[in-house]
């Protein structure tokens, strides 16, 4: 079945239709722009300026990110691979980790580079790597924001150094950041708090680059491990700060804050309100069994059916989760098979019978048709089985 497993879009606020709290009208917010969303049902719950274009400084690096995860999900690199260092990468300062020109650092160390370090010359590194130039790679970087739904984006580089053509919102960052979040691995690595010896013996600075987290929220925030910081003169301060509690996965986004206490003061605030005020429900996890259906003519008889997105309900704090779950399936389907075709539903209801949702439902597994050997092979087991009795 395909990895890559999409957030299910469809969800209900306030089971009882109670509106949102007063709460999130008095907030006195400094920064440019700010969003609050729910990851697991991708429901706003506070935003302000959302969709201002604002320049993104290295936040940016999620998008890199998250190209450099997609390469790794498929086999194109592993964590193991051993990416070249050159003069141009080695040249760009700010943000950094002291590469030199002619350096090789591993895909994974690079990675907690850009992750923690916020590394201008690992993110030109890892895009001239991953797409032969910082051009090409910032056209996929174009690419796979459209395919987010990041309509006011662009992007001409793989670190944020300030460009007037390089450009973000609020609501497209917290769109590649759960993006992002869907690979718990980059969890591990952007929860590093400090390494004082990091690259150690590895690269040509010998004793290697003092490591420290610029996102404070990792140390002294009750849950969260990520995102991504940044900062710039003309973008003045940014972050998308996650954290989870229980089964609930919060994301703030703040920008163009001035001084770093003011952008953490406001991204704990809409997470503190949002921990507050409401939870997630998971409904059902993407790629749970659901149950199975008979297949004509394939090279197997049946096949496992599974959910092909996450589905949760986001509920006012305190409310009781009665919603009920319905299958929608057919006796028997005919191969062949993909784990992209839809084959039925789960169809989610309110106690009163409301539709809340429905979640598509696809093979757990491709399904070839069957052969005339296979054929052959089933009719003699049949035929023996028959005669035996």
């Amino acid at each position: 079945m395909k990895n890559k497993c999409l957030i299910a879009l469809l969800v209900i606020l306030l089971m009882l239709g109670v509106a949102m709290p007063a709460l999130a009208t008095d907030f006195e917010f400094q920064s440019g722009a700010q969003l609050l969303v729910d990851v697991h049902s991708r429901q706003v719950l506070y935003e302000n300026n959302a969709h201002e274009k604002l320049y993104p400084a290295s936040v940016t690096k999620v998008m890199t990110m998250v190209l450099a995860m997609e390469a790794l999900e498929s086999g194109k690199v592993t964590l193991a691979d051993m990416i070249p260092v050159s003069e141009k990468a080695a040249a760009h300062g700010g943000s950094q980790i002291f590469l030199s020109p002619g350096d090789r650092i591993s895909f994974e160390d690079l990675m907690i580079g850009i992750a923690v370090g916020s590394a201008n010359d690992g993110a030109w590194a890892m895009a001239e790597f991953l797409a032969g130039s910082v051009e090409t790679f910032a056209e996929q970087m174009n690419a796979k924001a459209q395919e987010l739904g990041m309509e006011n984006t662009n992007f001409v580089n793989p670190h944020g150094l300030h460009d007037e053509n390089h450009y973000t919102t609020a609501y497209d960052i917290a769109l590649m950041s759960m993006e992002l979040l869907r690979y718990p691995k980059m969890h591990e690595w952007m929860t590093i708090w400090m390494d004082e010896e990091f690259l150690k013996g590895k690269i040509k600075k010998e004793e290697g680059v003092f490591l420290s987290n610029s996102n404070n929220l990792i140390r002294y925030y009750d849950g969260a491990d990520g995102v991504k910081t940044g900062f710039t003169d003309e973008a003045g301060n940014c972050v998308s700060a996650t954290a989870k509690r229980g089964e609930t996965r919060l994301l703030a986004v703040i920008m163009k804050a001035q001084g770093r206490p003011i952008l953490f003061d406001e991204a704990r605030t809409l997470l503190d309100w949002g921990f507050a005020n409401f939870q997630s429900v998971p409904i059902v996890k993407c790629g749970d069994v659901l149950g199975k259906v008979a297949v004509d003519k394939g090279q197997q008889l049946e096949v496992n059916v599974v959910a092909k997105e996450d589905f949760a309900l986001l509920l006012a704090k305190g409310a009781g989760d009665d919603a009920n779950r319905e299958l929608v399936l057919p006796e028997r389907v005919a191969a062949p098979l993909t784990t992209t075709v839809e084959v039925g539903h789960l169809i989610v209801k309110s106690a009163e019978g409301e539709e809340l949702g429905r979640i598509s439902l696809v093979p757990a597994t491709d399904v070839a048709r069957a052969n005339l050997l296979t054929f052959f092979k089933r009719f003699t087991t049949q035929w023996l089985r028959f005669n035996r009795n």
